[in-house]
């Protein structure tokens, strides 16, 4: 009996080796304790029982390396899995329905391992085939072998020291969760750095799920929860930080993806995952903000490359083409023969695809995170609404303070923003469609297109405003006055003939604006022309000037009235253009006809015939 135990513990049957020794002590030995060898014999087996003891905790620290190595295939392979079938569930039930243990452990070549009654691992399709069943059952032990586990419990469990290998083996695999949890530093540049981390932890808890199922008490559910727990943080506060480093929205995409089939493989195996998903919100809204700042890139190039003129369009095909990608309708235009030209630059229907082209990317989120169409539609509405009033915003008040944006581009830029705002409600509708929920829906977001369009317009006409006075200021400085010079020339100055020729065909252009936008724009050039030539005849550096020169300045400034009288935009009301210059001409006539008997006569009185002349003014003139 004593050889059969030697011959047990050579050939590594440790658990036989223990049960032989449990017979020596209670039936053989007993029979011959008599003998000197039986007492030497006795005396031996419990350092024997020592020895397997230090043996079988060898295996299992050989196994725990193992593991920890092998983590990352098992994670991959069932990660795979989940990803075949969607969820875990599927597959659950499918293993359910032929017999096995129903935790599928992780599949090779498409095929799941199970848990047999014999506590190794299974092939589901193994055959009677001895050889192939050997060849099958060693490709699965090449991943994962957990016999040295089963053999150094029920060692232990023999020698009575079952709660000495438990506590040692739970803090070992805590051990080793603290590690797989800590990332790479370069974890967030790549899709493949996610995908080990989440592998990782994936075969981490795959393992410690097949010990809770496949031992008595080895783990606990509690021990799982504790861990699952435990990792669930650390997991969320590590993906919370890294994707918050990540600037490509392809790559937070796959981030997401990644998170859910993570999700979903964890929740087949039982584990709660209802904060991952919570985590994905904070997902989307840094996808979000990348989608943005990709989109600000492009809005940039458009306007860039964007020659702000009219689109021409030479055929019917042509057009179709302009109008298929942009809802242009005008039957005016229509009825025009070809060639003709569209109103707006051909950054509109490009701007009008890019938006589409973010909904659609918003959209790729919420694919497969099981949202209800109000809370999709909700998202792609707010998704678009950051887009309008953030970054085209942005985007558009950039481009109008841009020094190289002339008045003729300003004047596009607010034709194309007028045809920008009257498509957004086409843009509900485009929203509409991919969801299915009504705009009449109570709780369904409205676009805040047209409020962006109409800063954007607003700014434009600003800046119009200004870089029309801008050029005015340009001319005058142009002027050059003989101020003592006897008598006038008999036609009007040079700068100001080129001042008004400007002027005339600058407003040519507004005939496209809007009515109210060029009747402003042409009285603030008036109203500031006729300011700065009454600078010009009240600078202090001016000591003197002849009645030639008064002479001089009053042709040009007949020449503004002239202007003024033309209509060079339509709308104005009788001689309200001509107001603009009334203070100059009264000043003028004043000294022209020299009537100051019936200046100061009529003084303060509201029917003077010069009630704008302010009497500083005409004494400041009068003293040069």
């Amino acid at each position: 009996m004593y050889s059969k135990l030697k011959e047990q513990l050579e050939s590594k049957r440790y658990y036989a080796a223990l049960k032989t020794m449990e017979q020596l002590e209670k039936v053989f030995i007993p029979r011959v304790s008599q003998y000197r060898f039986c007492q030497i014999m006795a005396e031996n087996l419990p350092r024997l029982r020592e020895d397997i003891k230090d043996i079988s905790m060898s295996d299992l620290k050989d196994f725990l390396e193992s593991i920890r190595k092998h983590s990352d295939k098992v994670g991959h392979t069932a990660m795979r899995q989940a990803q075949q079938h969607r969820t875990f569930n599927s597959a659950v039930a499918k293993q359910a329905s032929m017999g096995h243990y129903t935790k599928p452990v992780y599949s090779l070549n498409g095929r799941t391992h199970s848990q047999s009654h014999n506590g190794r691992l299974l092939m589901d399709d193994e055959t009677g085939d001895e050889e192939d069943a050997d060849e099958e059952i060693l490709t699965a032990q090449d991943l994962v072998d957990f016999s040295p586990v089963y053999r150094c419990l029920h060692i232990y469990t023999v020698l009575g020291d079952r709660e000495t290998f438990e506590n040692y083996y739970r803090k070992q695999r805590k051990k080793q969760a603290r590690l797989v949890l800590q990332p790479q530093a370069n974890m967030h540049e790549t899709v493949e750095g996610y995908r080990r981390y989440f592998n990782q932890i994936v075969g981490f808890f795959v393992v410690e799920d097949h010990i809770l199922h496949a031992t008595q008490g080895l783990v606990t559910r509690a021990f799982t929860d504790e861990l699952w727990n435990m990792a669930l943080s650390k997991i969320i506060a590590v993906l919370r930080t890294h994707s918050s480093y990540c600037d490509d929205p392809d790559l937070v995409l796959e981030l997401k993806n990644l998170i859910v089939i993570f999700a979903d493989t964890l929740q087949g195996y039982g584990f709660p995952v209802n904060r991952l998903f919570d985590l994905l919100f904070e997902v989307r809204d840094q996808y979000n903000e990348t989608l943005l700042k990709k989109w600000a890139l492009v809005f940039r190039e458009i306007f860039e490359l964007d020659n702000y003129s009219p689109i021409p369009v030479e055929t019917e095909e042509e057009y179709l083409l302009v109008v298929s990608r942009f809802p242009f309708h005008d039957a005016e235009i229509e009825k025009q023969d070809f060639p003709k030209k569209l109103p707006m630059s051909q950054s509109v229907p490009q701007i009008y695809t890019q938006v589409k082209e973010l909904i659609y990317a918003s959209l790729k989120f919420s694919e497969s995170l099981h949202r209800s169409s109000t809370e999709i539609d909700d998202m792609l509405r707010k998704s678009t609404n950051l887009l309008l009033t953030r970054t085209l915003s942005s985007c558009l008040q950039n481009l109008i303070k841009k020094p190289h944006i002339g008045l003729t581009e300003l004047v596009q830029i607010i034709i194309n923003t007028t045809h920008l705002e009257q498509a957004c409600k086409y843009l509900e509708e485009f929203i509409t469609n991919i969801t299915n929920v009504s705009p009449e829906t109570v709780h369904t977001t409205r676009l805040y297109g047209l409020s962006t369009f109409k800063d954007a317009r607003h700014a434009a006409e600003g800046e119009i405003y200004t870089k029309l006075n801008q050029k005015i200021d340009e001319f005058i400085q142009l002027a050059d006055y003989e101020w003592g010079m006897a008598e006038s020339d008999g036609r009007a100055s040079g700068y100001l003939m080129d001042l008004i020729n400007f002027l005339r065909s600058t407003f040519q252009v507004f005939t496209h604006l809007p009515g109210k936008v060029a009747q402003t724009a042409c009285m603030s050039a008036c109203k500031h022309l006729s300011t700065s030539l009454m600078q010009m005849l009240l600078d202090t550096e001016l000591k003197q000037i002849s009645m030639g020169a008064v002479q001089q300045f009053n042709l040009d400034v007949i020449q503004c009235e002239l202007f003024a009288s033309s209509e060079p935009v339509p709308g104005f009301q009788g001689d309200t253009l001509q107001l603009a210059f009334i203070d100059l001409r009264q000043l003028l006539d004043l000294f022209m006809v020299w009537d100051w008997s019936i200046y100061l006569a009529d003084y303060g009185q509201p029917t003077s015939k010069y009630l704008r002349v302010n009497p500083a003014t005409a004494l400041a003139l009068l003293e040069k």
